[in-house]
């Protein structure tokens, strides 16, 4: 089954920096990256579906796997159509910060060398969440290749051959020695099936509405054994668009700042916090661009 609709994209539009983002895997297990598309394999509701968006076109089809179905129900259109904005960077709008930007001494250089400069998310809040815990303390190609086998392990061949992200119920199924075994260090595996189980069983809300807003997601998250703030701020930036999360924790925000004060070392957390508070509520595109300053450093960004 087929599902069609178009995206409009805005003048300016970045191609290569989202290109760059989902073709990190150089395996390509999960996504597929053109000089012209990106294809996304994810589960959503239970259903394999692989999203193909033509760039700079911003046509997008999706290939569902859902063979007894006559039409596209709304809620997975709908889900589809949130994952498209998501992989495509259209969540957050970058003119408020730039015009934030403009007048600070630090910000507006960085902010005039990359315009039109985006956040690209994942696919699924779950995704963000999963990748995020996955990242946590390691370095960004060891992350990549553990995601690869995460992936693999808990995740459901779509028929046409790519592989799609899972979801809670996928993962609550693993046993942590399937990832263990697998180069996870038990910890990490422990914190994912965790994580995985209470949003099956509905004891973890990870969607954001109004009656379950950001700052109540967060409490909630941080109340899990294995997540700490570094893990839900990249969470909300990757999964929510969150237009103000801090990175202080981040080792590559920290490098990045080092590199534009001019500095011998890497400013400790502390200080960090106190230099990205400056820049609120448009902190999430502040660490854009200091990750994309440190372009020539591809280790150092996540």
């Amino acid at each position: 089954m087929k599902y069609t609709f178009s995206l409009d994209l805005p003048a300016g539009y970045r191609v290569q920096d989202v290109l760059a983002f989902h073709s990190r895997d150089s395996e390509s297990v999960g996504e597929q990256v053109s000089p012209d598309a990106i294809r996304k394999g994810m589960l959503l509701g239970g259903v394999p579906v692989v999203l193909s968006a033509a760039l700079p076109s911003g046509v997008c089809e999706a290939d569902i796997d859902l063979p007894r179905a006559r039409k596209v129900p709304a809620e997975l259109a709908r889900q589809i159509e949130a994952a498209a904005k998501n992989i495509l960077g259209l969540h957050i709008d970058p003119a408020p910060f730039v015009a934030f930007a403009r007048g600070d001494a630090l910000l507006g250089p960085l902010a005039a060398r990359q315009p039109g400069l985006r956040i690209v998310q994942s696919a699924t809040v779950f995704e963000a969440l999963t990748w995020a815990i996955i990242g946590q303390q390691i370095n960004l190609s060891f992350a990549i290749a553990l995601r690869r086998t995460f992936i693999l392990q808990a995740g459901r061949q779509h028929k046409n051959g790519l592989w799609c992200y899972p979801e809670a119920a996928d993962v609550a199924r693993l046993e942590v020695d399937d990832l263990t075994s697998r180069k996870f260090s038990r910890a990490k595996a422990e914190t994912l099936i965790r994580f995985a189980q209470l949003v099956a069983a509905g004891e973890l809300d990870i969607e954001e509405r109004e009656d379950n807003p950001i700052p109540t997601i967060c409490k909630n998250l941080l109340a899990v054994k294995g997540i700490g703030p570094w893990t839900v701020n990249y969470a909300l930036l990757r999964g929510y668009g969150y237009a103000d999360c801090s990175l202080h924790g981040d080792v590559a925000i920290r490098a990045a700042l080092q590199r534009l004060l001019g500095e011998e070392t890497k400013p400790d957390m502390a200080r960090t916090e106190l230099i990205l508070q400056q820049w609120q509520p448009h902190r999430t595109m502040a660490a854009a661009h200091l990750w994309a300053s440190l372009a020539d450093r591809p280790n150092e960004s996540a």
